[in-house]
């Protein structure tokens, strides 16, 4: 595989020779990796402050669940079209643009909090207008990190995205409780500050000019969209590319559902996020059950994040030690031994400690998919690839609570619902096992010439 490049810019070449700078010192990466820690941040406390908020008014459940599957409903409805406009639009101001829309968002609810104008409605706006420009941020941010970071880099990289959302976890929400309980507005306040540092940081992006296709030998397939000499069909303007939007829909799902690995790991990751985060509701009802204390509890979730923390502070060295069929069929095996686990130990500490055992390995697994998804997909392409994963594991993060909450409510409570989620894993551990795409994951670096 070689990256044939678009812009003869001496940046561009820094960036993707030989040359290029340790990850430390990119300041290009260090930017993009910053701004998204803190839109994730930002996501976190609001998940957080949002509930507080509706229940300090006096809303209704019906209200929480409203506004919580109003920003799930958002995000998984525009995040495939968001993947086209990130191939179709320059990905800075794109993602710029957005930061700045949520800054005006936090803004209007802070000013709402503090003239005494709340209203139901227009928290419902905020929220869906924060998973609308989060499903258009995030596949921007994704298919830019390859145009920042030099291919023999590009796995490094991942494995540290791996780790931003468990600071996140780890952080956001118990500084959205303390700001809450100090004043009401103040989480929002503080998320439209993160939001402003965030677009200014952007403003200092540099990505390439041009569009750089993805040259494989051997496959048959060349970049969508590229010229013979190797230069993509966008404007180096940041305007957007002539064609028809769903013209561009269908390709990028008919390239993603062209490619066997990539949508091979897809299904995997899809129906292994779906049953964890059943997994997941079912130990909250299951606590629940035996009267586990809000401190143990909230220490058993922090596992989760601690684990997984952990777990990408060292994904790059383990990405770096194994090969990959070692690392998914690893990881899924852990995880479904983990859930069968959790159904003979105690509730709390000791399956939190289960929990934090299986996010260990998560930062890996998926760092090994994505830097294969991100070095197969042509430039062109990228954005419209991420959305379409972005969809997958979104449709399991709406899909696997509430399969949890019925599990629990048909099972009557104990410990069946966790037995049969640890079935469901179990199975999705042989599948993985008995499928040959999944047994011979393509190593990247055997790709290299």
């Amino acid at each position: 595989m070689t990256t044939a490049p678009t812009d003869t810019d001496t940046e561009t070449e820094t960036a993707r020779g030989s040359t290029a700078v340790p990850l430390s010192r990119n300041r290009d990466y260090n930017i993009l990796w910053s701004s998204q820690l803190m839109s994730e941040l930002a996501m976190e406390m609001a998940a957080v402050a949002v509930p507080l908020l509706i229940l300090a008014r006096h809303g209704s459940p019906l209200q929480l669940g409203l506004a919580s599957s109003a920003m799930a409903a958002a995000h998984m409805i525009s995040v495939v079209p968001a993947g086209v406009i990130a191939d179709r639009w320059d990905r800075r101001r794109l993602m710029l643009g957005c930061q700045v829309l949520r800054v005006l968002g936090m803004v209007s609810l802070a000013g709402a909090l503090l003239l005494d104008r709340y209203a139901f409605w227009h928290v419902l706006l905020v929220v869906v207008l924060e998973g609308f420009l989060g499903s258009v941020f995030d596949p921007a941010e994704h298919a830019a990190l390859p145009q920042v970071v030099p291919p023999d880099q590009l796995s490094t990289a991942v494995a540290r995205n791996a780790a931003r959302p468990y600071i996140a976890t780890l952080v956001g929400p118990g500084v959205a409780g303390f700001l809450f309980s100090a004043l009401p507005l103040g989480p929002f306040v503080t998320n439209a500050v993160m939001f402003a540092l965030s677009s200014v940081a952007l403003c200092f992006l540099r990505l390439p000019r041009g569009r750089s296709v993805v040259v494989r030998s051997g496959d048959g397939s060349d970049g969508a969209g590229a010229d013979h000499d190797g230069r993509d069909d966008g404007n180096d303007d940041g305007a957007p590319r002539t064609g028809g939007a769903g013209r561009d829909f269908s390709a990028g799902f008919r390239w993603v559902l062209g490619q066997p690995v990539i949508r091979t790991t897809m299904a995997w990751m899809m129906i292994t996020n779906l049953a964890f985060s059943a997994l997941l509701i079912v130990l909250l009802a299951l606590s629940g059950e035996d009267k586990v204390g809000a401190g143990e509890l909230g220490l058993t979730m922090a596992c989760f994040g601690a684990g997984g923390l952990l777990g990408g502070l060292f994904a790059a060295r383990m990405h770096a030690a194994a090969r990959p069929p070692v690392i998914i069929l690893g990881f899924t095996w852990t995880a479904a031994l983990g859930a069968a686990l959790m159904a003979v130990v105690p509730t709390g500490l000791p399956q939190g400690a289960l929990l934090g055992l299986m996010a260990l390995f998560a930062p890996l697994a998926n760092t090994t998919v994505l830097t294969y998804q991100l070095t197969i997909t042509p430039d062109e392409l990228r954005g419209r690839m991420s959305g379409v994963a972005g969809f997958c594991s979104g449709g399991a993060g709406v899909l696997g609570p509430a399969l949890g909450g019925a599990l629990t409510g048909a099972a009557g409570g104990g410990v069946t619902p966790v037995l049969i989620c640890a079935g469901c894993l179990v199975l999705v551990a042989v599948a993985a096992t008995a499928s040959p795409t999944l047994r011979r994951f393509p190593d990247i670096a055997d790709r290299k010439p």
